[in-house]
């Protein structure tokens, strides 16, 4: 599941204007256009140079993302990038963040995509990983990104093989994020039936 393709993100955006009041329509941090589908989104990103002298380049790359909501994280260069101790390696960096984001957006259509299907998801897990090469132009940048999946369902609706790759492809379709990048999104989904946890659906 590799290829470029037109920007699709309207659908989820006019789905969730049709429920009403169940998703309102503005968030803090978050202004949307329904009428013309179109969203902005928000954070804040802060770093002080302490005591460092700086012009040498031997500064702290440590900061921090601040998101709406009160979400605080934080973040540094990768030591791939710039060695301990200018990089924190316990901050996340933002090669870690752009591999997280794609997950996180396949993640969340994917469930809506089952939840539509009726197959009831039990857990989700993806161990998701970003190659950092050069492009064409020599230049260093994510070129590829494998997401790599496994879900549980309950036994309450079993989905065929079949089933689970084609929620996967639409998944992978209706992500704005995989929609909005030229890197290379493949995804090797696996999963398997919870048979003990039919209750839950």
């Amino acid at each position: 599941m590799s290829r470029p393709r037109p920007n699709r993100a309207s659908k989820y955006m006019l789905d969730e204007r049709e429920r009403g009041s169940e998703f309102p329509h503005r968030w803090p941090g978050r202004s949307c256009d329904w009428e013309g589908e179109v969203s902005q989104y928000s954070a804040a990103v802060s770093w002080d140079r302490g005591d460092a002298p700086f012009v040498d380049k031997r500064y702290s790359r440590a900061h921090v993302w601040n998101f709406d909501g009160g979400a605080v994280v934080r973040a540094s260069s990768s030591p791939e990038a710039v060695p301990v101790p200018y990089s924190d390696p316990s901050g996340v960096d933002p090669e870690e963040a752009f591999v997280a984001a794609l997950a996180s957006c396949h993640m969340l259509w994917f469930l809506s995509i089952a939840a539509k299907n009726g197959f009831c998801v039990q857990t989700y897990r993806d161990n998701a990983l970003g190659i950092l090469a050069a492009n064409s132009r020599g230049k260093l940048c994510m070129t590829a990104v494998n997401l790599r999946p496994h879900t549980v369902f309950t036994s309450a609706k079993v989905p065929s093989p079949e089933a689970v790759e084609a929620m996967h492809e639409e998944a992978h379709q209706e992500c704005y994020l995989a929609n909005s990048v030229t890197t290379v999104v493949t995804t090797e989904p696996t999963f398997e039936i919870d048979v003990q946890d039919s209750s839950r659906s």
